[in-house]
């Protein structure tokens, strides 16, 4: 019942994002009790019965076909990552029950890439943002405030989406602050999908929303992001400002490889550069180069 709910509830929430004009629906100026399309609206865009769609919403169906989800997400004008999560939670709604996600570990052939890029900056996260693992540059560019050895330390180890939004250092890291915390709650909002009835996923979702005003309306929006490359405007407080595009490369185990770059030869690549020696220097090492 519980994914047939998250169903309904992304299914709700994406309607009322969509206004008539959106796709072409006259009005007439009539008045609406509710934002958005109305529920035999979408059916009808969607080629579907008003009934049968109503139970979708209402988690009381859980057996739409992949041409029904389609159809709704072309009605929706859902984005790939979109369709995908409708994908995802059609199919949590349809199996009696979820898998509990296996222990996440970070495999061999990751950690000889962390330590063969060197002085660039590279952070592990697992399923739910957790930091499975970072190399020093890493450590230095996301969260040198913390211990290094902060991500070996099972039960202890960072999350990303915690820092982001809990940790004061984390937030002043970004200069469009809002544009980083919605992409963050859109990568965990399709993780959600994957693994309907993870409690740590239920945890760090119940945490966050108490915790943060910001995190709880954004986690209702229902965006979802798939991950990706990302420009972010960074203040790191040793070095200044910096511009990095973050890079997003998925494994097989659903971790996600963030390599933070700068453009060749300028002032960012300088500063990063002088972040990462500066660190090394410290350690009484220099970072070796892939």
């Amino acid at each position: 019942m519980e994914a047939r709910r998250r169903l309904g509830e992304f299914l709700k929430t994406r309607r009322s994002h969509l206004r008539p004009e959106d796709v072409g629906l006259a009005t007439y100026g009539d008045r609406r009790r509710v934002p958005g399309l109305r529920r035999e609206e979408l059916a009808q865009l969607a080629g579907v019965s008003a009934p049968y769609y109503s139970r979708l919403e209402q988690g009381q169906a859980a057996n739409a076909s992949p041409e029904v989800l389609d159809a709704l997400a072309r009605a929706l004008r859902l984005d790939d990552a979109e369709r995908r999560h409708l994908h995802e939670l059609a199919t949590g709604a349809r199996r009696p029950s979820t898998p509990r996600p296996a222990p996440e570990r970070v495999t061999p052939a990751v950690r000889q890439l962390l330590a063969t890029l060197g002085d660039v900056p590279v952070v592990v996260l697992g399923r739910f943002s957790d930091v499975l693992a970072w190399n020093a540059a890493g450590h230095a560019l996301f969260a040198g405030h913390l211990a290094p050895e902060a991500p070996e330390r099972p039960g202890q180890r960072p999350n990303m989406a915690r820092l982001v939004f809990l940790d004061p250092h984390t937030r002043e890291l970004y200069a469009d602050w809002p544009a980083k915390a919605r992409a963050v709650v859109a990568t965990l909002r399709m993780a959600s999908g994957r693994h309907l009835a993870a409690p740590g996923l239920a945890a760090l979702v119940g945490e966050l929303s108490v915790r943060s005003t910001e995190f709880a309306a954004w986690w209702a929006d229902q965006r979802v992001k798939a991950g990706g490359n990302a420009v972010h405007e960074m203040h790191h407080p040793l070095v200044g400002p910096m511009t990095v595009t973050h890079q997003a490369l998925l494994t097989e185990q659903e971790q996600h490889v963030v390599v933070a770059t700068t453009e060749p030869g300028s002032a960012s690549h300088a500063a990063m550069t002088l972040l990462t020696h500066t660190t090394a220097t410290a350690r009484g090492t220099l970072p070796a180069r892939g």
